[in-house]
């Protein structure tokens, strides 16, 4: 019983690596994404306007 389950935890050895390397691609892929859809022209101004609404309202 001992030796089956020692072969078989051998056999995923290299796979949180593999799993680890994956989630980092999908984190920096999203990552790039997010900050394509932040700095374009639309999100930026309506930032800056949301900001200069707030900015310019009554005291």
């Amino acid at each position: 019983m001992k030796r089956s389950a020692l072969r078989g935890a051998r056999g995923d050895a290299g796979m949180s690596t593999a799993e680890y390397a994956v989630g980092t691609i999908a984190a920096a892929a999203l990552a790039a994404v997010l900050y394509q859809v932040l700095t374009s022209d639309t999100v930026v101004s309506l930032l800056r306007g949301t900001i200069e609404q707030a900015f310019s309202g009554p005291l």
